[in-house]
């Protein structure tokens, strides 16, 4: 009970800053990117922020969550830059990518603890080598907790908040600062998810020749087309909504099968370090067949994905006036 009254006040502490202006509930096609990205920054810090308790508590699910929304803020500052590049920048994303790390440990082997089980069968060995999984994932959880209730988390959640709502970035008076601000989201966008999409297409046809390193950097890049997309939900109208869909059920299969893959090979990198008490443990995080399955499987996806038609200014403003 203590733990639990320990982490509420350090989430009590740890609030975002003042917000001055209020902003649309939803995103349109119109709206300059300087609005956009405080509604879609806003969104994924407040969601970080609302699974900050279970995370403390030891919730997996909480965990998988907070990665989550961790990772749409990220890509997020991403999808906004070079308009958020400012002197504060480099600092913030210092920050959120530690919180990443802290976060991650625990995540890998959530993940690969998952695995020992589906593949245990009850057998005697296996849940000895749990236990020692088990105590790993308990050590790693107390510092996360630790990271968690810290001070320097309580700057992140006010220095990061502080600066999507009012960044250097926000005021700087040059002519193309003023332009990247007043930029339509559906120009922005539209831009930002052809260069990415066409970006993650040409990487992806060298999939079957790529090491583990470059896969999943691959991996990366989907991910933030994904996250993108989703992100920009609300611009969407009914008849492209169907593309959009189309679209993600492609990113996301492609990114599951690729996250797969990374996951074997954290299990591998994490079973390394129970070797001198379970030699075998990296063994079940190989398997060749499963390997080539995935790929794939990933393969299919991307190849879906490259006969698709790019987005277009009018799938993102379905009502604008059609270009001469």
């Amino acid at each position: 009970m203590a733990r639990s009254t320990t982490s509420s006040t350090a989430a009590a502490r740890a609030q975002p800053a003042p917000r001055r202006n209020a902003l649309p509930g939803r995103l349109s096609p119109g709206m300059a990117c300087d609005t956009a990205f405080r509604i879609i920054a806003r969104r994924h810090l407040d969601a970080v922020l609302g699974q900050h308790d279970g995370t403390c508590r030891g919730d997996p699910e909480a965990l998988h969550q907070i990665r989550i929304a961790l990772t749409h803020l990220r890509t997020a500052i991403r999808f906004f830059s070079p308009m958020v590049d400012d002197a504060r920048r480099p600092e913030v994303w210092t920050e959120l990518k530690w919180l990443n790390s802290q976060l991650g440990m625990v995540r890998d082997l959530d993940v690969a603890i998952d695995r020992v089980i589906a593949e245990s069968g009850g057998e005697l060995d296996v849940i000895a080598e749990l236990q020692h999984w088990d105590e790993k994932r308990a050590e790693s959880h107390r510092l996360l907790a630790r990271a968690l209730q810290s001070a320097r988390y309580r700057r992140l959640v006010e220095q990061t908040s502080g600066w999507i709502e009012s960044g250097p970035w926000s005021t700087r008076r040059s002519k193309e600062a003023i332009r990247l601000r007043r930029c339509s989201l559906a120009d922005h966008a539209t831009a930002q998810l052809t260069e990415w999409e066409t970006t993650l297409l040409k990487k992806a046809r060298k999939l079957r020749k790529l090491d583990v390193e470059k896969r999943h950097k691959l991996r990366l890049l989907n991910k933030r087309l994904t996250y993108s997309v989703e992100s920009l939900q609300d611009l969407f109208a009914d008849e492209s909504l169907t593309k959009q869909k189309a679209i993600l059920r492609q990113l996301r299969k492609a990114q599951k099968s690729l996250g797969q893959l990374n996951d074997d090979a954290r299990g591998q990198t994490l079973a390394a370090s129970l070797n001198e008490t379970v030699p075998e443990a990296g063994i079940r995080f190989l398997n060749r067949k499963r390997e080539k399955e995935l790929l794939r499987t990933a393969s299919k996806a991307y190849r879906k994905l490259d006969k698709a038609k790019p987005f277009r200014s009018s799938d993102l403003a379905p009502d604008a006036e059609p270009e001469d």
